[in-house]
C-alpha cells in the first residue's frame, strides 16, 4: 500500500511542511550535482554514524537522501500525513515536534546500533514520528492508497488507522527479520528508526496542545 492523498481537509497555511520539503529537495539537488568521490564524503560528513557519534548528525543526517525513489517516498508520506498534524498543531509547535521526532528515531537507531560504522541518512524517522501522531488524531480519515494486487494496480479509500497500523506492523517484522540478516558492514534499512520515530510521535503528541480549526467561506 502506498498512500497518495488524505481526504482530510486542511484549513490553515502549512509553511513547515512545504519548507521541509524543499529543504530536502534542494540538498538532495546539490548531492546530485557533487562529485562521486564529494558525495560520498558529505554523507559520510553529515550522516549519522553510531560508532563514531556527532550529535549534530541526529538532525544533519534528516535532510540527506541516498536516491530518488527515497527522497520521493518520503516528500509524499510527509505531504500525505504533515499538512493535517501542522494544521491542528500550527507551525512552530509542528516543526518542534518533527525534529524531536526525527532525534528520537536516531537515538532509537543508535541504541540498537551502538556499533555500527554505517552511515544513516533520511527524513523517514521524523516522518514516522508525523504517522504516529496522524494515527492518534486522525484515525478515521481517509487515505487514497495505491494498491499492488498482482499485476493490477488501482486506489481505494482506506481509514488512516488501516494504513498506518499495516504500515507499523511492516516495520516490526522488517525490523525483526534485519536482526539475522544486517551484518555491521553491510546497508539497510534503519528499521528500528522507523519503529521507534512512530512510537515516539504517539507519544509526544499528546503533550502538545492542538488548536481548533476553522472553515472560511467565500461570500459570492
Amino acid at each position: 500500500m502506498f498512500p497518495l492523498r488524505s481526504t482530510e481537509r486542511v484549513v490553515n497555511a502549512t509553511p513547515v511542511t512545504i519548507l521541509v520539503i524543499l529543504i530536502n529537495t534542494v540538498v538532495f539537488l546539490y548531492q546530485n550535482l557533487l562529485s562521486p568521490g564529494a558525495h560520498d564524503e558529505f554523507l559520510t560528513r553529515y550522516a549519522l554514524v553510531p560508532d563514531r557519534l556527532q550529535y549534530s548528525a541526529l538532525i544533519t543526517s534528516m535532510f540527506l537522501h541516498g536516491g530518488w525513489m527515497h527522497i520521493i517516498g518520503n516528500m509524499l508520506f510527509l505531504w500525505v500525513f504533515g499538512r493535517n498534524l501542522e494544521d491542528i498543531m500550527g507551525s512552530v509547535r509542528f516543526f518542534v515536534f518533527y525534529m524531536l521526532c526525527g532525534i528520537a528515531a536516531g537515538l532509537t537507531h543508535i541504541a540498537l546500533n551502538a556499533y555500527s560504522p554505517v552511515p544513516t541518512i533520511g527524513a523517514s524517522g521524523a516522518i514516522a514520528g508525523v504517522m504516529g501522531a496522524y494515527l492518534v488524531k486522525f484515525p478515521g480519515a481517509r487515505i487514497v492508497t495505491l494498491i499492488f494486487i498482482v499485476f493490477f494496480v488501482t486506489t481505494v479509500e482506506l481509514p488512516a488507522a488501516v494504513v498506518l497500523i499495516y504500515w507499523f506492523v511492516l516495520q516490526i517484522f522488517s525490523g525483526v527479520g534485519s536482526i539475522t540478516t544486517t551484518s555491521y558492514a553491510s546497508g539497510g534499512t534503519a528499521w528500528f528508526a522507523h519503529i521507534g520515530g512512530f512510537i515516539v510521535g504517539m507519544l509526544l503528541v499528546r503533550r502538545f496542545q492542538t488548536r481548533r480549526r476553522f472553515a472560511y467561506h467565500n461570500w459570492e
